[in-house]
């Protein structure tokens, strides 16, 4: 059984920035929670890709993994994920491969299909697939990694011979699949998405084909926390993150709003449900309420590894947050 004192925990950032405020000073808070959350343990710092969403700056997503991992000393930086779909695969092997070049054996690439935008956006980034041929994208970009063979005509400079990490990213079961059938380690999107969760842990692990890459099934969970002092006091913090998610639901993007005392009167019943559902697996309390939701999810999952989300409005609480749920995780984050 897996326990939270000896389960690698990860951080995935959105780089989020408040309604008005300085995408520069967004940058630098992610900049300051990668070094803060090194010095606490964490095993990884991924960021995520996304495109026309207001509140989120993580667009850029190569740009800012230079920028994480030349800021810190040991902690992994990834992509979580770069969606293949919206780019050539020889140009997302040659530019994680400089940065792996540059800063060696710390690059993971996380790979997802789906475009992290809207239609209108997806137009704009000349994206010429749908996702349908995702599995080819993912072959290809993978052979751009292998050692150069004699007479290769196409190759990846720098990217061939490195051995970068490759993880599928999903929230469906068609990623548990590929994740199994190509023997690669496998990140579930469930702090947001969380409904197949524990069906796609299941096909993965029972479809896994070992590889050279891979011998057995590794398995990240994506959990939504806030951790404060008290349980009131984290609960008020999330409701940015649930103002947020309402946000996009009633298709009104935002930057992240302030903390409001309570969400009655802010919602319907229906989306308070619809929101509660996108965020099952959130945990916001105190000390003893993170770590038993986070065991929780450990027991219900046997997750290898779990990557949290901690977004609010005030960056000092954010990395107070990253800071408690270190402590109760028993300072052994990695």
């Amino acid at each position: 059984m897996k326990k939270l004192d000896t389960t690698p925990l990860s951080v995935l950032d959105l780089v989020t920035y408040p309604e008005g405020g300085d995408l520069g000073e967004a940058f630098r808070a992610s900049r300051e929670l990668a070094r803060h959350v090194e010095t606490l343990g964490y095993a990884r710092y991924w960021i995520a890709e996304h495109h026309n969403l207001e509140g989120i700056a993580s667009s850029a997503t190569v740009v800012l993994m230079g920028y994480i991992a030349g800021n810190t000393e040991r902690i992994r930086v990834g992509s979580g994920g770069i969606m293949l779909p919206n780019h050539a695969p020889i140009v997302v092997a040659e530019q994680v491969g400089t940065l792996e070049s540059i800063y060696p054996g710390r690059i993971d690439l996380g790979l997802g299909r789906a475009p992290g935008t809207d239609p209108l956006t997806m137009r704009a980034l000349r994206r010429h697939s749908t996702g349908a041929d995702f599995d080819l994208d993912v072959a290809e970009l993978v052979s751009y990694f292998a050692p150069a063979r004699p007479g290769q005509a196409v190759k990846a400079i720098p990217g061939a011979g490195l051995e970068v990490p490759v993880w599928i990213l999903g929230s469906s079961l068609y990623s548990a699949h590929l994740a199994a059938k190509i023997g690669r380690p496998y990140a579930f999107a469930s702090h947001f998405a969380p409904g197949d969760l524990l069906q796609a842990l299941e096909i993965y692990r029972a479809e896994f084909r070992p590889s050279p890459a891979l011998s057995a099934p590794r398995v990240m969970v994506g959990v939504p926390v806030v951790a404060a002092e008290s349980d009131i006091e984290a609960e008020r913090l999330a409701t940015s993150m649930y103002l947020r998610t309402l946000g996009i639901l009633r298709g009104q993007r935002a930057g992240l709003q302030p903390p409001v005392e309570s969400m009655e009167g802010l919602w319907t019943r229906g989306e308070q449900l619809a929101v509660a559902e996108r965020m099952a697996l959130m945990v916001a309390g105190g000390r003893e309420r993170v770590r038993d939701g986070l065991q929780q999810i450990l027991d219900a999952t046997q997750a290898d590894e779990l990557i949290l989300v901690s977004e609010t409005w005030d960056r000092a609480a954010r990395l107070r947050s990253f800071e408690i749920i270190a402590e109760v995780a028993g300072n052994s984050a990695t």
